[in-house]
C-alpha cells in the first residue's frame, strides 16, 4: 500500500474518531438527538466544503503547472536565444512537477550566465571607452545592450588588450619625441609658442591624446626643429670658416679671438647672433683693408691653383688676380674664385690626392735611383743601404699599382664628366708615360757616359801608360804586422823580395813612374777614398794616378828607383819584360 493510501485511511479514521467524541460530547451534554442530528449535518458541510475547496485548489494546480511549464519553456528559449546556445533538451519526467522543476533550473542557470556576460561587457565597453578617449579612436562594435557570446567576449577582450599595447607603445613614443622637443628647443633657445607645443611641453603626460594624428605631429615638430638646428649649426659653421678666414686675412690678434672662444663651439641662438654680429664687423673691416684681404685671397688662389694643379692658361684665364685696381667688386670676385677653387677640389679631392702621392713617391724613387749609382753609399753605416733598397723595391711595385688606380679613376671621371682629366694642363697618364721615357733616356745617357769615360780613360791608359792595378787581396789593405817588418828589413838584400816591395810600376811603352812608398809601420790610407763597388772598382781600374808623369823617349833599357828606406832598393826589368810588382806596403795602393 501506498504512503498517500495509509495517510488518507488515518484521515478517515481521524475523522471517525471525531464522530465519535462529538456524538460523546452531546450525549453528556444532553443535547438532543435532533440538535444532534443538526449539529452532525453541520460538521459533515463543514468537512465537505473544507475538502471541496482542497480539491478546488488542488484541481487548480494542473493547469498552473501546465503555465509554468510553458513559460519557463519559452523563457529558456529566449535566453538560448539571447546567448546564442544550443537548445536545451529537458529530460523526460513521470510528471508534471518534476518536468516544471527541471526546465526551471535550466532558466535559472541562463539567467546566471546572461548575468556574468553582461557584467564583463560592461567592464570591456570601460576599458575601451577610456582606450579610445586617450587614443582618439573609434569604439568597438558591440552594441552595450545585447548578450554578447563567448566568441565576442574573447574578441573584445583581445581588442582591449592591443589597444593597451598600443597605448603603452604610443606613450613611449610620445615620451622619447617630448624628451627631445625639449632638448633641441633648449638648444634653440626656442620657447613654446603655439598652444600644441605647450600642450606638449608644458601639460601633464597623462592628460596628452596619444592619437596618430598628434604622434605625427610631434614626429613633424621634431623634424622641424632638427633641420633648425642644423641650418642652425651650418650657418654657425659657415660663419666660423669666414671668421677663421677674415681673422687671417685682417691679422686679428690673439686677444680679441679670445671672448669668442665659446662661440666657436656652441651653436644655439646667441651664439648664432654673436657670429652674425663679429662677421658684420670683419666685414666693415675688410672693406677698410681691401688691398691686404685681397692679397690675403690671391695666395689662397695660388695655393689652390697648385693642389689642383692648373695650367699657366687656366691661371692667366682669370683675369681680376693680376688686376692692380682694389675695389670691393674685385674682392668679391676673388671670394667667387676661392670658393669655386675649393669646391672644384673638393670635388676631384681622392683624384688630387692620389696625384700628388704619385708625384711624392716619384720623387722619392728618383732620389733613391740617383744614390743607387753613388759610390759613396757603401760607406754609410745603420743599415740605411739596406732600407733605401727596400724602400726602391717596394716603390718599383707600388708605382705601378699606383698608376693603374689612377688611370681607372680617370676613365671613371671622363666618362661621367664628358671631359678629359688635366694635371698643369696636360694628361696625367700622358705625363706619366713622359716621366718614365725621360729616366729611361737619362739611364741611358748616364750609362753611354759611363762607357765613354771609360773608353777614354783606358786610351790614356794605354797611352801615358798610368794603369794601376788594384789588389784583390784584401789583407794587403791592412796595416803590415811588425814580424813582417823586421824579417823585410832583414832580407833587403834578397833581389825577388826588394822587387816585390819596391813601388816602382812600368808601362807597356817602358816608361817608368816614381810613386810614393809609406815606411813599414806607418798609417795606411783612409778607406773612403777608395771604391767599393763593382762599377766603380772597374773604372778605378782604368783610372790614373794621381802624380806628376813624365812621358821618357822609347828606348831599349830604362830603369827607375823608387825612394826607399835605405835609398838602395832598385829594381831594372827589361823593356820586354814583366812589370814592376808593387810593394806590400798598403800606401802604396
Amino acid at each position: 500500500m501506498r504512503k498517500s493510501e495509509v495517510l488518507a485511511a488515518e484521515a478517515v479514521s481521524c475523522l471517525n474518531k471525531a464522530l465519535c467524541r462529538l456524538k460523546d460530547i452531546w450525549e453528556e451534554i444532553g443535547i438532543p438527538e435532533d440538535q444532534r442530528l443538526q449539529r452532525t449535518n453541520v460538521v459533515k458541510d463543514h468537512i465537505k466544503s473544507l475538502l471541496d475547496r482542497m480539491i478546488k485548489e488542488e484541481e487548480s494546480l494542473k493547469p498552473r503547472l501546465i503555465i509554468s511549464i510553458q513559460n519557463c519553456r519559452m523563457e529558456m528559449e529566449k535566453l538560448n536565444l539571447e546567448l546564442q546556445l544550443p537548445g536545451f533538451e529537458v529530460p523526460a519526467a513521470s510528471d508534471m512537477l518534476q518536468q516544471e522543476k527541471n526546465i526551471r533550473t535550466q532558466v535559472e542557470a541562463l539567467l546566471t550566465e546572461r548575468a556574468r556576460r553582461m557584467r564583463q561587457l560592461k567592464a570591456l565597453l570601460d576599458q575601451d571607452q577610456d582606450l579610445c578617449d586617450v587614443l582618439c579612436s573609434l569604439p568597438y562594435g558591440v552594441a552595450p545592450d545585447s548578450v554578447p557570446t563567448a566568441e565576442q567576449l574573447e574578441s573584445f577582450g583581445q581588442h582591449v588588450a592591443n589597444q593597451n599595447a598600443e597605448k603603452a607603445r604610443r606613450y613611449a613614443e610620445f615620451m622619447d619625441l617630448k624628451r627631445r622637443i625639449i632638448v633641441h628647443m633648449g638648444e634653440l633657445d626656442h620657447v613654446p609658442e603655439t598652444s600644441f607645443e605647450k600642450d606638449v611641453v608644458c601639460e601633464d603626460e597623462d592628460s596628452f591624446c596619444l592619437s596618430r594624428d598628434n604622434i605625427t605631429s610631434l614626429k613633424l615638430l621634431v623634424c622641424q626643429l632638427e633641420e633648425r638646428k642644423a641650418e642652425t649649426e651650418a650657418a654657425c659653421e659657415a660663419h666660423r670658416e669666414k671668421i677663421q678666414r677674415l681673422w687671417g686675412r685682417l691679422d686679428v690678434p690673439q686677444e680679441e679671438r679670445d671672448p669668442f672662444n665659446e662661440h666657436m663651439v656652441a651653436s644655439r641662438k646667441r651664439n648664432l647672433e654673436a657670429l652674425q654680429a663679429e662677421v658684420q664687423r670683419l666685414e666693415e673691416l675688410k672693406l677698410l683693408n681691401i688691398r691686404n684681404v685681397t692679397d690675403a685671397i690671391r695666395s689662397e688662389v695660388a695655393a689652390f691653383w697648385e693642389k689642383c694643379f692648373f695650367s699657366a692658361d687656366q691661371r692667366q684665364a682669370f683675369a681680376p688676380y693680376f688686376s692692380e685696381d682694389f675695389t670691393e667688386e674685385l674682392l668679391a670676385q676673388h671670394d667667387a674664385e676661392i670658393q669655386r677653387l675649393k669646391q672644384h677640389h673638393e670635388d676631384h679631392k681622392e683624384l688630387f690626392d692620389g696625384v700628388h702621392q704619385w708625384e711624392d713617391s716619384w720623387r722619392l724613387f728618383l732620389q733613391l735611383e740617383k744614390k743607387a749609382t753613388d759610390p759613396t753609399r757603401f760607406t754609410n753605416r745603420g743599415g740605411n743601404l739596406l732600407k733605401e733598397e727596400k724602400q726602391r723595391s717596394e716603390l718599383h711595385k707600388s708605382l705601378p699599382k699606383l698608376e693603374k688606380k689612377l688611370k681607372a679613376q680617370i676613365d671613371a671621371w671622363e666618362s661621367e664628366q664628358g671631359g678629359e682629366f688635366l694635371v698643369n694642363g696636360e694628361k696625367f697618364l700622358q705625363y706619366v708615360e713622359e716621366q718614365w721615357e725621360l729616366h729611361r733616356v737619362e739611364k741611358e745617357k748616364e750609362k753611354q757616359e759611363r762607357h765613354l769615360k771609360k773608353s777614354k780613360q783606358t786610351e790614356e791608359d794605354m797611352q801615358f801608360g798610368t794603369a794601376v792595378r788594384t789588389p784583390t787581396k784584401r789583407r794587403l789593405l791592412g796595416t803590415q804586422t811588425p814580424n813582417k817588418s823586421r824579417k823585410f828589413n832583414a832580407t833587403s838584400s834578397s833581389t825577388s823580395t826588394s822587387a816585390a816591395s819596391n813601388s816602382t810600376s812600368r808601362s807597356v811603352y817602358g816608361a817608368t813612374v816614381p810613386a810614393s812608398r809609406t815606411p813599414v809601420g806607418g798609417k795606411p790610407p783612409n778607406p773612403r777614398l777608395q771604391g767599393c763597388n763593382k762599377e766603380n772598382e772597374a773604372q778605378l781600374k782604368g783610372s790614373p794616378v794621381t802624380t806628376s808623369l813624365t812621358p821618357a823617349a822609347p828606348q831599349h833599357h830604362f830603369s827607375m828607383a823608387s825612394v826607399a828606406s835605405t835609398y838602395s832598393e832598385f829594381v831594372v826589368t827589361s823593356p820586354f819584360g814583366s812589370n814592376l810588382l808593387l810593394s806590400h806596403n798598403p800606401s802604396l795602393l
